[in-house]
């Protein structure tokens, strides 16, 4: 892992003013120009079914980066599982919306990402002065580093409060198209869910006990039949001692067409309109998990 600095954002911002992330051109704002700093009118999830039409485009959140997950997604999971001053980890956090939402709700952040062009696009959309009227907001700290989520030595044991990720998809969306090695988009399936375990077991001894780490992923399809990847993903993180406490159905809208390309306007399957959003909880020092057996891998 390795930190990197505002000076060498600036520097990088000096002579770049875009990125191309899995061909999408991703422009770097000098100045953003923000209109507002909060959502209107929100209020938090009670079902385990959220759906969100209007993504969500306050502060410098920006839909134009492949894959990342709307912001109302880590608002819900800070606002539910962490309180001010915690410490949040994103440690595959591509365009940074969690650490926006970090910056927005007083977490302290920590992003990781392998793919540098991404970390520069995170701090890009962390680069804005915010200073609300609350009296009781206290700046966070953010730090971003590049690195492996299968390997985040410079995190103590047990340091972080949440951790709010949202993986690739296993060749889904190539993020670099293979430009930078450990890039887990890239892999075929069955590496990727083994890979998936080493991610698991790093976020289970980075987290505190009786902490929750929250985990969105999709499935995807081949030669018209389904390939449920969450049930991959899902067992590695209940192998590595997780237990599961939900799993949110989140609705997917205006989705470009990568996960399905197929000719024709009529199919004989369904098209693929879901993810998975599991939350998991690392048991407390010493707690008794038998009331969970069935919350844990019973299979």
């Amino acid at each position: 892992m390795k930190l990197i600095t505002q000076g060498e954002y600036r520097n990088f911002l000096a002579e770049h003013s875009s990125v191309d992330i899995e061909n999408v051109e991703v422009e770097l704002k000098k100045e953003w120009q923000i209109k507002q700093f909060q959502p209107k009118d929100y209020s938090p999830e009670e079902w385990t079914v959220w759906s969100f039409p209007d993504r969500g485009d306050w502060a410098t959140h920006v839909g134009n980066y492949r894959g990342n997950w709307s912001p109302y997604i880590p608002r819900n999971l800070l606002g539910r599982y962490s309180k001010p001053g915690d410490h949040v980890c994103d440690q595959m956090m591509g365009s940074g919306t969690t650490l926006v939402e970090c910056k927005l709700m007083g977490r302290n952040g920590l992003g990781v990402d392998i793919n540098l062009d991404s970390i520069m696009v995170a701090l890009n959309r962390l680069d804005f002065k915010y200073n609300p009227l609350d009296g009781s907001y206290v700046e966070p700290q953010i730090r971003v580093y590049q690195g492996d989520a299968r390997d985040l030595k410079e995190i103590h044991d047990s340091e972080i409060d949440l951790i709010a990720t949202h993986p690739p998809y296993c060749g889904i969306v190539s993020y670099s198209k293979s430009r930078v090695q450990g890039d887990l988009s890239s892999l075929k399936l069955e590496p990727f869910i083994e890979e998936m375990g080493r991610v698991a077991s790093e976020s289970f001894r980075i987290l505190k006990p009786d902490h929750h780490c929250a985990i969105l992923i999709g499935d995807t399809r081949k030669h018209r039949h389904y390939i449920p990847v969450s049930i991959g993903v899902l067992s590695k993180f209940l192998e590595a001692g997780f237990i599961l406490r939900e799993d949110v159905i989140k609705l997917q809208h205006k989705t470009k067409t990568t996960r399905e390309k197929w000719r024709g306007s009529k199919y004989d399957f369904l098209k693929i309109a879901h993810e998975h959003l599991y939350v998991f909880r690392k048991p407390a020092e010493g707690e008794k998990t038998t009331q969970h057996k069935h919350s844990l891998k019973w299979w």
